[in-house]
């Protein structure tokens, strides 16, 4: 098999049945199989997908595994060279696997890449946690190319240039299946595919957006923008990603600095009203530092691997300067970056 397309489920049969027809319909070849990993849903899911979808193969979990072992083990069960990370609730269109498979076919130093992400909500404009390619500034925080900080661009094919990136959204991950392996697969839910694509990117991996294959992803369908439980989980596994994989020359520096950033970041959250998500701030904080050394081994083999550093698609400054001083909305204003 050269393509298993994986979506992991938990009780999302509504889900299946609005978004599985457009992966079924656009994605019938001999190469592609279309997977289904049930993560112990306690709905009908199992048993509508094989009323339904028949044409479905379902990887049944014996439990919740979360999303990331959920995926780790699914993809235990599945041999194709090329595996996509599809989440539930994304829409495809005609023809979009064929771009991202003839671009890994011809360039073997790429080990995963990403289409374009539309809004599934706002079909011209880009997704907010995909869009045209993952960035990463010098202290952590994500952006895309199409995205930065809360302004989502419309897509008018401003991006449409195939583009080396940092990460690609977890979303459309198409992974090499051998890359999953070796970098040993996610670690944990939130940020989890951009630790994945650090490691990748660190070991001389190149990460790559193909805008010629186009999805639209619904995105916030598991926890709102503004939930607590997600500013938790995207604080603490931030820095959890940060300690990792940043050199020991720079840990130090960035995390005195990323500390009052933090605190920033939940003085903010106070000013708004957002108690809940001021607190899980400082939990967060709190909680890093108590599994921090169970994640050592993991630093200290992610640095013997390390091959490229620094990684050109890791700016160099902060998207919170360029973003609220230099006044950058766009990618394309970015003075580290153009594309």
């Amino acid at each position: 098999m050269k393509v298993s397309v994986v979506i992991l489920n938990w009780n999302g049969c509504d889900m299946l049945r609005t978004f599985l027809p457009s992966v079924i319909r656009y994605s019938k070849s001999e190469e592609v199989e279309v997977c289904v990993a049930d993560n112990g849903s306690t709905d009908a899911s199992v048993e509508m997908l094989r009323e339904e979808f028949p044409c479905v193969r379902i990887i049944v979990l014996d439990q919740n595994h979360g999303f990331a072992d959920g995926y780790n083990l699914a993809l235990q069960q599945v041999e194709a060279e090329y595996v996509v990370l599809l989440n539930s609730d994304v829409e495809v269109t005609e023809h979009w696997l064929e771009p991202m498979i003839s671009y890994l076919d011809g360039h073997p130093e790429v080990a995963a890449c990403q289409p374009k992400i539309r809004s599934q909500r706002q079909k011209e404009y880009f997704e907010y946690a995909g869009a045209a390619g993952g960035f990463i500034d010098k202290y952590g925080y994500p952006f895309c190319r199409g995205r930065i900080m809360g302004v989502v661009e419309k897509d008018e094919g401003q991006y449409d240039t195939i583009l080396p990136v940092f990460w690609a959204t977890g979303a459309a991950l198409f992974i090499r299946h051998a890359d999953y392996r070796e970098a040993g697969g996610l670690f944990f839910a939130h940020m989890e595919e951009i630790d994945l694509c650090w490691r990748l990117r660190s070991r001389g991996r190149e990460i790559v957006c193909i805008p010629q294959s186009t999805v639209y992803h619904v995105g916030g369908a598991t926890l709102k923008k503004e939930n607590p439980r997600k500013t938790f989980l995207n604080f603490r596994n931030n820095l959890v990603m940060l300690y990792k994989n940043l050199s020991d020359e720079e840990l130090n520096k960035v995390m005195r600095i990323r500390t009052c950033l933090d605190y920033v970041a939940a003085f903010t959250f106070l000013l708004k009203g957002q108690l809940d998500n001021a607190r899980a701030v400082m939990r967060a904080r709190k909680e890093y530092k108590q599994i921090c050394p169970s994640f050592s081994s993991s630093r200290k083999e992610n640095l013997r691997k390390t091959s490229l550093n620094p990684i050109p698609e890791r700016i160099k400054s902060s998207i919170l300067w360029q973003f609220y001083v230099g006044g950058c909305k766009r990618f394309s204003q970015l003075s580290d970056l153009k594309g």
